[in-house]
């Protein structure tokens, strides 16, 4: 499946181990709601790592970045709650980059994730975007166990605006600059689609993240949460909802 907009939260973390279980609370019962509650979020996902670092991936998709650079956003940035405080200086090797979404297809949503993460010298960067955009990504939509594929692109400047929610961080925050996610049935489907783009980062065609010490990693999903929509029926008397025949037609 596509990605749900054209803006993409991408965080990976490490956590001290004593945090996990309070983590998982915090994630499930605060912070994953709170975020897609806010105006223009749409879907938050968290996958944790098998036997990898870092442990944690975290993926929020929204309208477009510029909802990610929003006020909205922002305002639930500096102003953490109790909870997150308590939560947040617990993370480890963070790596946060607010995204461009500059292509997404697929048929669904996967059960495993693999990430790339990689940096492209300026010169070569639109050369690049065009031969990950035509060539290289669509086709792999199409291999065995694949749900989606997506590459995203780091806003650097909205990535760097300094929070309260960031300032509560012990480890500095690390901004990838080039993804690519894709999602799948499998670790081996992920895995055999993400070989292209490895064989790239042998050949130096791209050039691993120098401030990070994974270039690539296979998560499982964990959790996921979407924005609700309401949906309003028509009122209807007693006497309809009493009839036999209306049951029978609705």
């Amino acid at each position: 499946m596509s990605l749900a907009g054209l803006g993409a939260v991408c965080i990976w973390h490490d956590l001290l181990p004593e945090a996990r279980d309070d983590f998982h609370q915090w994630h499930n019962r605060e912070h994953m709601p709170e975020r897609v509650g806010i105006p223009g979020f749409r879907r938050g996902r968290r996958y944790v790592a098998v036997a990898s670092t870092p442990e944690y991936f975290n993926l929020y998709e929204a309208d477009s970045p510029e909802v990610l650079g929003g006020q909205d956003y922002l305002n639930r940035l500096n102003a953490p709650t109790e909870w997150t405080r308590r939560v947040v200086p617990s993370f480890r090797n963070v790596s946060r980059s607010i995204c461009r979404v500059v292509y997404t297809d697929g048929v669904g949503q996967g059960g495993f994730m693999l990430t790339q993460r990689f940096d492209v010298g300026e010169r070569d960067r639109p050369h690049v975007v065009e031969a990950l955009r035509q060539r290289l990504l669509p086709p792999l939509c199409d291999d065995k166990g694949i749900a989606g594929v997506h590459l995203c692109l780091a806003d650097e400047s909205i990535s760097k605006v300094e929070t309260a929610e960031k300032k509560a961080r012990a480890d500095t925050t690390q901004v990838p600059t080039w993804i690519i996610l894709i999602e799948g049935n499998s670790s081996a489907d992920v895995g055999a689609a993400g070989a292209p783009g490895a064989a790239a980062f042998a050949r130096r065609r791209w050039r691993a993240d120098p401030h990070i010490g994974v270039s690539a990693g296979i998560l499982p999903l964990q959790d996921a949460v979407e924005r609700r929509l309401t949906c309003i029926l028509p009122r209807t008397s007693k006497e309809q909802r009493d009839s036999t025949a209306w049951w029978a037609i609705h």
